[in-house]
């Protein structure tokens, strides 16, 4: 089994911010309402001509750059999204076109916010095996399409981006160590999109009754959340022999601040040694992770040889984190726009 490692990084966030000011005007809430309770402050909304496959593309150009990849040379793509630009053909069919890709497997992978890092565990074992030598893996949502904008509970916490990894061979003793992923379908009930599917087809009554916008019963979410993050991390440590005091940066999901201060509290960590970036984005889903990884490393923050771990958790629920060596160098690119 061949050691396995990011090659390569993107992110992109498309260019309309819609701030806490801005929802004021739509819904009965305010800034410090929001703030003191999420820690958002603005998140991104895609244009009105960009599909998630848009998104996706310009993520995983950027990963590819860095990778010193060409498109040609993937032999493999997974998107991990919940907003498919369409139900078939995959959003990843549409990426592998729009890239050139022309060699590559694709589908896509629904994990709803821990899709990520269900696509890293799924793309690392095709490399380790020696079945394929390079593959690309994208967390694209395109949230703002399915958010009830009447809703403030929900329509506050939510934004569109994407992050992408190029994953190959990497020395003995880089890239990831260990993976740990669970879910529990019993709880599926807690958060999804109710309409659009088998079980209720669109209709004339479920558009009436915003069947297909985001459900969410955040009390009990944010409870499984917190202890998600904390078991699945330590889970990670200890199947790569790790303890807490070895990790230099972990990176969770961005869904809430007070989730990840409870998250980080009960595992004793240093917030310094915490990505945050959910103030400017909010939660985006499957691509919260991969953006605030690719901008950690771009401000240079995340160095090579550094001991990372990645911890998620979303609708399902489902839930997972991955223990890896950074094998990145930054040679001197700190600058988001590379």
């Amino acid at each position: 089994m061949r050691s396995v490692g990011i090659l390569g990084t993107g992110s992109y966030l498309p260019e309309k911010v819609i701030t806490n000011a801005d929802l004021e005007k739509l819904v009965d809430t305010n800034d410090e309402w929001i703030v003191s309770r999420t820690g958002i402050k603005e998140r991104r909304m895609a244009a009105p001509e960009e599909a998630t496959s848009d998104l996706a593309v310009k993520a995983a150009e950027k990963a590819l750059k860095y990778a010193g990849i060409s498109a040609e040379e993937l032999d493999l793509i997974i998107i991990a999204t919940v907003t498919p630009d369409m139900s078939f053909p995959a959003t990843a069919c549409l990426v592998q076109n729009q890239l050139g890709a022309k060699k590559a497997a694709t589908f896509d992978l629904s994990a709803a916010c821990t899709g990520f890092l269900y696509g890293l565990a799924t793309a690392s074992q095709f490399i380790a095996t020696g079945m394929y030598q390079h593959a690309l893996v994208v967390g694209v949502d395109s949230l703002s399409r399915i958010v009830n904008w009447s809703d403030r509970n929900t329509c506050i916490l939510f934004g569109d981006g994407a992050g992408a990894a190029v994953l190959g061979p990497v020395k003995e003793g880089e890239g990831f160590h260990s993976f740990d992923l669970g879910g529990d379908g019993s709880g599926g009930e807690l958060l999804k999109l109710p309409a659009g599917g088998s079980r209720l087809p669109a209709s004339e009554e479920t558009v009436a009754q915003q069947l297909h916008t985001i459900s969410m019963s955040g009390r009990e979410v944010f409870k499984f959340a917190v202890k998600a993050l904390v078991s699945s991390t330590e889970k990670a440590l200890d199947q790569a022999g790790l303890k807490k005091e070895d990790i230099d940066f972990l990176v969770p999901h961005q869904a809430n601040t007070r989730i990840i201060e409870s998250a980080i509290k009960r595992l004793g960590l240093d917030e310094n040694k915490v990505i945050i970036n959910l103030d400017h984005y909010g939660n985006m889903s499957s691509a919260s992770i991969p953006v605030a990884l690719d901008e950690a490393f771009r401000l240079g923050r995340i160095h090579q040889n550094d001991t990372l771990v990645l911890c998620g958790f979303g609708g399902g629920l489902t839930w997972g984190s991955t223990v890896l060596t950074w094998s990145l160098a930054s040679n001197g690119v700190n600058s988001l726009e590379v």
